[in-house]
């Protein structure tokens, strides 16, 4: 449990992959705070271009009233109103205001509003205002002081004599104390007079504000559904690998023989399928660990008894000085010899059988072929006295399955080594193949006493003998049968042992069809 416990925490690291589905969510986030920050190079843009119509507008204004009379020209800008309140004023000489729209009560005027009235929302508004001009393009204004007297304020803001000696309008920002941005503009008029206006840009502000908290709820919403999205695919995909990792590592550690490696039936996705291979993966494993273990205890078992009568012929062997004990003594060990050799040949190529399968490499054989050849094979190396060897080939004339000849012919001669040994003297064992829709069907047949009914499922396991009375003892290792089972097994075909019609056995091996 500690070895998982720190495998676990070593998975909340950003290496890991729930780190990572929120690193990659995130980005949605910062593309949208980023986008936050643009809006404040749009209030630029747009104070640029304000400030610009402002400065066209005060030279328009300085081109209409340059042919007027000094009295019509204070008269004619005394009367212009502006929709935002924008103020204008004439300046003849060095800060001597002589017209402004502002002296009549009627007109429109912007509005300074005194910052300690201010409500804690508007407030804050005006905190976010400074950190984002901080971070953005609009730097430090200085301050805008409407009370200031005419010449005072216009030097501190504006010169009109300097604007009258260049010939072209000037502008220029200030900060009013509400916070407001206050755009100044003067134009000079031919004989020495300057336009002056001066425009308010608050309502930017309201529209960037407005723009602002639509966005920011915005971006709200866009984390809240990032991160419920990235826990709901940490919960989905990060959760079950998790579970499936710390299975497979208690699985590898091997200190709980059963381990529940959980097959979430409810996933119908890649997941689940995974988790289904694992689980299957872990009972294979655990059944072949279980069949290795008893394949060794079978293995010391099958090793004692022949090692167990060689030692006591050896051990009496000393003390024995009869010529004929002697001769039978020896007659015994070298029959255990055989026997012990016998076994390790079977148990060395029973151990190599399904890591030589797995690296086999099918190919197509024709089964009717294969039988004919090996029964050819057979009469020329001599049967057994008295017993005939027969095949009798498929009607089609072929029995095509997909596979290992050498591994299907190993097949063929177990069973026939083994209706051999089995036939009755005479006798015949019969070996024949045909063809069923999609299937291949190989038979041998011998004419002995059978297999009994409640024996049928022991014959294909390891190191089960049962054999004729005739037959010397310890001549066969009982794994051909066995070794014949996990070859056609791993062919994805059966074996199966039956009575023969009037007597005798029947094995039958059906295989896939090419």
């Amino acid at each position: 449990m500690p070895g998982e416990v720190q495998e676990w925490r070593r998975g909340l690291g950003f290496g890991s992959l729930r780190a990572r589905i929120f690193a990659v969510n995130i980005v949605a986030v910062i593309v949208l705070a980023i986008m936050l920050l643009y809006l404040d190079t749009v209030r630029s843009r747009l104070l640029d271009e304000r400030t610009d119509a402002l400065a066209g507008q005060a030279s328009l204004i300085a081109a209409l009233v340059a042919p007027l009379t000094p009295p019509e020209r204070v008269a004619a800008l005394e009367r212009q109103r502006f929709p935002r309140g924008t103020r204008i004023r004439l300046f003849r000489g060095p800060g001597d205001a002589v017209a402004d729209n502002w002296r009549r009560p009627e007109a429109r005027r912007f509005i300074i509003a005194d910052p300690a009235r201010d409500p804690w929302r508007r407030r804050s508004a005006k905190l976010i205002d400074r950190l984002l001009e901080a971070l953005g393009s609009v730097g430090t204004l200085p301050p805008y002081d409407d009370a200031m007297p005419a010449l005072a304020g216009l030097r501190g803001q504006t010169d009109p004599a300097g604007v009258a000696g260049t010939g072209v309008p000037a502008t220029m920002l200030r900060r009013a104390r509400d916070g407001a941005v206050i755009i100044i503009a003067a134009a000079p008029i031919p004989g020495g007079d300057v336009i002056h206006l001066t425009d308010n840009a608050g309502d930017l502000t309201r529209i960037l504000r407005a723009e602002r908290l639509t966005s920011f709820w915005l971006l709200l919403g866009v984390t809240a559904l990032t991160l419920s999205l990235s826990f709901y695919l940490a919960r989905t995909i990060v959760r079950p690998l998790r579970m499936l990792a710390i299975a497979a590592h208690r699985v590898r550690l091997g200190r709980s023989r059963e381990v529940i490696v959980p097959r979430l039936p409810e996933r119908r996705d890649e997941i689940g399928a995974l988790a289904r291979a694992l689980s299957d993966m872990s009972i294979a494993l655990r059944h072949r660990i279980d069949a290795t273990e008893a394949f060794a205890a079978d293995v010391a078992h099958e090793l004692k008894n022949p090692l167990a009568s060689l030692r006591s012929a050896v051990d009496v062997l000393e003390s024995v000085e009869q010529p004929e004990l002697r001769a039978r003594l020896l007659s015994v060990i070298r029959d255990d010899v055989t026997r012990l050799d016998r076994l390790i040949t079977g148990i060395s190529e029973a151990s190599r059988l399904d890591a030589e399968l797995s690296r086999s490499r099918f190919e197509p054989v024709d089964a009717g072929a294969l039988c004919a050849g090996l029964v050819a094979a057979y009469r020329i190396a001599g049967l057994p006295a008295g017993v005939m060897l027969e095949y009798l080939p498929p009607v089609i004339g072929a029995a095509p399955v997909f596979g290992d000849p050498a591994r299907l012919a190993q097949v063929l001669r177990n069973l026939i080594d083994n209706a051999l040994s089995f036939s009755p003297v005479p006798g015949m064992v019969l070996v024949s193949a045909e063809t069923v829709p999609g299937r291949v069907i190989v038979r041998v047949e011998d004419q002995g006493p059978g297999v009994p009914a409640e024996n049928r499922g022991d014959v294909f396991k390891r190191f089960y003998s049962q054999r004729p009375d005739s037959e010397d003892f310890g001549r066969h290792s009982g794994l051909g049968l066995s070794i014949a089972g996990a070859i056609v097994d791993a062919h994805g075909g059966s074996v199966r042992v039956d009575d023969r019609p009037g007597g005798g056995a029947c094995f039958t091996v059906e295989l896939p069809g090419a």
